[in-house]
């Protein structure tokens, strides 16, 4: 039967080596996450951002509707000068 004095290193060197693993996969875990951060946050250069989304029927603003067209017109000041006349 082994010594009580090496039943103590041997558990001291088991856990000093189980500490180093575990401060490694912390520190290499918190880099990781510090990265993803950071690219997450970074600002967006146009084009290289995803946009999600979208129109379900996109084909509906290829011609606008006479509604919409009042309302450039009122934007406009279109209105305005056709009342001066």
């Amino acid at each position: 039967m082994a010594s009580e004095e090496l039943t103590k290193s041997i558990a001291y060197l088991i856990l000093a080596v189980m500490l180093l693993c575990m401060a490694w996969f912390i520190t290499k875990r918190a880099r990781e996450n510090r990265q993803s951060m950071l690219d997450d946050l970074a600002p967006k250069v146009a084009g290289e951002d995803l946009l999600e989304g979208g129109a379900k029927n996109p084909s509906q603003f290829d011609e606008p509707d006479d509604e919409a067209l009042e309302e450039m017109a009122e934007l406009l000041g279109e209105d305005d000068d056709e009342d001066l006349q």
